[in-house]
């Protein structure tokens, strides 16, 4: 059994067993089951892979990208890759709001519901531009790295790759050694997906057994058409952009996308997913790392798919119910703000409800009007950061293609950089390689 089934079959007992344990009503606070199974063995063994996962993103994206940058080799190319990588996913972020909000009004989701609901939600002011473009450049980059600040991140990143290409030869064995460390992180990918199908499997069951699933007879509306949304620009909004700008079929790209959306679905979070997505952007879909180690980072700090169509079918759900008239206008102002604020936020969880508050703020919606949703977020989190993950994948494509940085033998063969278990253990020749070095550093002394 390859690790892409187990991965799979991982997840599906897991929504079995959170099922059982939710719907049979098997731990109530206090119990054992909750104490030390739900809330001690999935929750620490989650958690551990999850934070196993943040540990790669950082080195990864910055040795990737310097990498990237360097193998490009020309600024120019670079300028390119990166224009094409950001007018792509903000048209496709623009597309993805607006099919939420058309069909969320078209139904007429939130009319005459009298939801009540006891949860508060604290809104968040939304950052003025000016602050998301100063912060773009990090005062200390060690401590951007500390917090995480993506966007920081890759503009080191980008300018330390600029540096080397200007200094030319003598920066060689510099250029080297951080392709070395890349290998070594990918290595070390490959050793952390080993334990991915107990993680997902752990993850899944916590996550489904605590979400009240009892709302979601109250929520049905908004539930069904939300999922419908993300699952229509999935499967057809997003494989039409792919199939109009590369000509490449899609049913391929969904095969081999199943284990980053897997990851995604029970991480909720597109940065704990990059080096999973990086990994297989390139490995099994043929983009080269020049093109990858700058689209795939870039794709989960800013391209939020799958957040736009939450906050579309959520604008209009919450307005409906507090019976506000928003108008053209308003839903013009919302896609305008789901937009913008998608660049300057960070792809973890629970991110999508405060870009949410930004924009009920802007359109006069109350705030307090979140908590009606708040109860089965959790579980939606999980659908759209699948549906932001495919976007960055098919934006990384997309740009490769049109640059000539795409394998297409690889693209095409479906067995291409399949994940294996036999990754995890060292070949024969790196054995004997090793044993050399050790004995020849014995002799040596």
């Amino acid at each position: 059994m390859n690790l892409t089934v187990k991965v799979l079959l991982g997840m599906v007992l897991g929504i079995v067993v959170g099922l059982v344990i939710n719907l049979g009503g098997l731990s109530p606070a206090g119990s054992f089951i909750n104490e030390y199974v739900v809330n001690g063995l999935f929750l620490v063994v989650g958690k551990m892979f999850v934070n196993a996962l943040k540990m790669m993103v950082v080195p990864l994206v910055l040795f990737s990208l310097i990498c990237g940058v360097c193998g490009i080799g020309d600024i120019r190319l670079l300028g390119r890759i990166g224009t094409k990588a950001f007018v792509l996913y903000m048209l496709t972020t623009a597309v993805a709001i607006a099919t939420g909000i058309l069909l969320a009004a078209g139904l007429g989701i939130g009319h005459g519901m009298n939801a009540s609901t006891t949860t508060e939600f604290k809104g968040k002011d939304s950052p003025p531009l000016s602050e998301v473009l100063i912060n773009i450049i990090p005062s200390n980059p060690i401590d951007a790295m500390a917090q995480g600040e993506m966007l920081s991140i890759i503009f080191f990143a980008i300018l330390c790759g600029i540096g080397l290409l200007m200094v030319g030869k003598k920066a060689k064995n510099v250029v080297e050694f951080v392709e070395l460390l890349n290998e070594v992180m990918m290595k070390m990918v490959g050793i952390i997906m080993a334990l991915a199908p107990y993680a997902v499997f752990c993850l899944l069951a916590k996550a489904i057994s605590s979400l009240g699933l009892d709302l979601l007879g109250q929520l049905i509306g908004y539930v069904a058409v939300l999922i419908f949304v993300l699952l229509f620009h999935l499967f057809v909004t997003l494989q039409l952009v792919l199939k109009i700008f590369s000509g490449l079929g899609s049913k391929i790209f969904l095969k081999k996308m199943r284990n980053v959306q897997v990851f995604a679905f029970s991480t909720s979070s597109s940065n704990a997913t990059i080096p999973v997505t990086l990994r297989t952007v390139t490995e099994r879909l043929g983009v080269k790392n020049s093109v990858a180690s700058f689209t795939v980072p870039f794709g989960a700090t800013i391209n939020m798919d799958g957040t736009a169509i939450m906050q579309g079918v959520a604008t209009v759900f919450i307005a409906n119910v507090y019976n506000v008239d928003l108008g053209m206008s308003g839903y013009l102002t919302v896609i305008l703000m789901s937009v913008l604020a998608s660049i300057g936020t960070a792809g973890v969880p629970g991110v999508g409800l405060i870009m949410l508050s930004m924009v009920f703020a802007q359109v006069g919606l109350p705030i307090e009007g979140i908590g009606l949703i708040l109860g089965v977020d959790r579980l939606l989190d999980m659908i759209r950061t699948a549906v932001n993950v495919s976007g960055d994948a098919v934006v990384s494509v997309i740009v490769a293609k049109s640059e000539g940085q795409l394998n297409l033998d690889i693209y095409n063969d479906p067995d291409a950089g399949a994940f294996s278990n036999e990754e995890v253990h060292l070949d024969e020749e790196v054995e004997r390689e090793m044993a050399q070095v050790v004995n020849s550093t014995h002799d040596h002394k």
